[in-house]
């Protein structure tokens, strides 16, 4: 068993990584690219070249090869993992047509296909024809077709980040249910296309023939071709098996397949998940995702650009502890740990509300961030320890809207992401929440989670329930501290659950007045 391993591939906002797996969850070994998340040619716009997010993966492959005792050969299977959202157009040869938008794009269009009066009709007097028009607008393709008409003519496929990626690997375009989270015609509820009479059809410009074929997780979508091979160094023939997107490989990967353990995801988007075998919109009109398991759904709620404000913090005002940190030779965490530290909880009053970027219905299209409580006795430290406590109050809101709409209390929590490597933020999550805080065994829990799926599709375990049982375990539990829990609860419900609604009308001004953010 030791001598079988299994190839993870996982394509996120800030890096590619190739991380080998044993059958236990254990990490043999791992290679890493980074990325330039995005370039931007004009305000909001997010893109990234498309051969470039391959040629990574090519590279961190060659890599991992070079730096592991592993023989390449020893790779029972492979799977792809990547960041949600980010779409590609490619003509009839397969060749990309323009840069990917990514899912930081913000771009929208007025110009936008026409859906019959019925629908419209239907939408008004369900009151989500906002909702509606936010969809048609915010995506992608009809932007394209609006303002770069030739690029759209042109297009023969168009697929995911993760379809691109099964693509170059195997040479079909084939991709996985679980990775199908972006502005498609997408039936959430049954998993697959939407069908033919679907309003979606209208509202997308879109064709069916140009989107891939969709499978369950786990399931084979082919094989690595000589083609690959060649630029990868994976031995041509090796299985391709469907994984999902990263959010929904991290809840598996975490261990989070109960509905009773919530799933805290602090990457570049903070989310809150549960794994649910019922489809249960937690926000009305707001699908649940599909899951890395087959046949269930994650209820996710999202705080976009979530730990993006950590960076952002470390980037702008962190440059002390990142020289410290080099200095000494210690991890920068270490470092930013303390300065969290060194600030009682509650930040002695400073409040953050995280919402740097709008929303579609909470928060609302006008929302923005907001700091308030500031007195002569804040330093930048009590500045990041506000921005991990305001992150954990709205994922707190999120746990809060999830246990209501399915009815299960959330018992327990698990973290992953970038967030889960900070003792700190783990304890005032703990706090927060009032709840058991587990980080799991490792790091790359989304990559773990992609060779959960690859194992179930080899049958090298049985089951989801038993391949989850056997990768994942917890690292280390942070419990609430009883004192700091009472705080932090009367600071949620007195002060935090009313800042967006005082300050929503504000909001509002501020767009009339500058024109951001741009209204949907």
């Amino acid at each position: 068993m030791s001598s079988q391993y299994l190839l993870a591939i996982d394509n996120g906002t800030q890096s590619v990584r190739a991380i080998l797996f044993d059958l236990h969850g254990n990490i043999v070994a791992k290679s890493q690219v980074h990325l330039e998340a995005y370039f931007s040619t004009h305000p909001g716009w997010a893109e990234h070249d498309a051969d470039d997010y391959w040629h990574a993966v090519c590279t961190a492959c060659q890599r991992l090869w070079a730096q592991s005792n592993v023989a390449p050969s020893a790779v029972q299977g492979v799977s792809v993992t990547t960041q949600r959202g980010t779409m590609i157009n490619l003509d009839r040869h397969g060749k990309p047509l323009r840069p990917a938008i990514t899912w930081l794009d913000q771009r929208r269009t007025d110009t936008v296909p026409p859906i019959s009066p019925w629908w419209k009709m239907a939408f008004k007097l369900a009151r989500v024809d906002g909702t509606i028009n936010y969809f048609r607008g915010e995506a992608e393709i009809n932007w394209i077709k609006a303002h770069q008409p030739d690029i759209w003519d042109k297009t023969d496929k168009y697929l995911m980040l993760s379809g691109y990626l099964n693509y170059r690997l195997c040479g079909s375009f084939i991709d996985s249910i679980g990775s199908q989270v972006g502005y498609l015609p997408f039936d959430y509820k049954g998993l697959k296309w939407a069908g033919q009479r679907d309003w979606k059809w209208q509202a997308l410009a879109v064709k069916p023939e140009s989107l891939p074929e969709l499978v369950p997780p786990g399931t084979r979508i082919g094989q690595i071709s000589a083609a690959a091979a060649a630029d990868t160094g994976i031995p041509a023939g090796t299985p391709l098996l469907a994984a999902a997107a990263d959010k929904a490989c991290e809840v598996i990967g975490a261990g989070c397949q109960q509905p009773h353990i919530g799933c805290l995801s602090y990457g570049t988007t903070a989310t809150i998940n549960t794994t649910s075998k019922k489809y249960l919109e937690v926000t009305p009109f707001i699908p649940p995702y599909p899951a890395a398991i087959p046949g269930s759904y994650s209820t996710e709620v999202q705080i976009f650009r979530g730990y993006w404000m950590v960076n952002w913090f470390k980037e702008q005002f962190g440059h002390h502890e990142k020289n410290q940190a080099a200095e000494q030779g210690v991890a920068a965490e270490a470092l930013f740990d303390e300065l969290v530290n060194a600030v009682p909880p509650g930040s002695m009053g400073l409040m953050l509300q995280p919402y740097w970027t709008p929303g579609i219905k909470v928060p609302g299209a006008e929302a923005k961030g907001a700091i308030i409580g500031f007195g002569d006795v804040h330093t930048r430290a009590h500045m990041y320890r506000a921005i991990l406590e305001g992150l954990a109050y709205a994922l707190r809101e999120g746990r809060e809207r999830i246990e209501k709409r399915s009815g299960i209390p959330i018992t327990e929590l698990r973290i992953s992401g970038g967030g889960s490597q900070s003792d700190a933020a783990m304890q005032l999550t703990a706090d927060i929440f009032g709840l058991p805080t587990s980080r799991p065994h490792v790091y790359e829990t989304s990559g773990l989670g992609a060779a959960i799926d690859a194992a179930v599709g080899l049958g090298l375990h049985r089951d989801f329930d038993t391949a989850i049982a056997a990768m994942t375990r917890i690292g280390k539990t942070f419990e609430p501290i009883a004192q700091h829990q009472q705080m932090y609860d009367e600071l949620y419900h007195r002060v935090y659950q009313k800042m967006y609604q005082r300050l929503q009308p504000l909001y509002k001004e501020i767009q009339q007045i500058t024109g951001y953010p741009q209204m949907h």
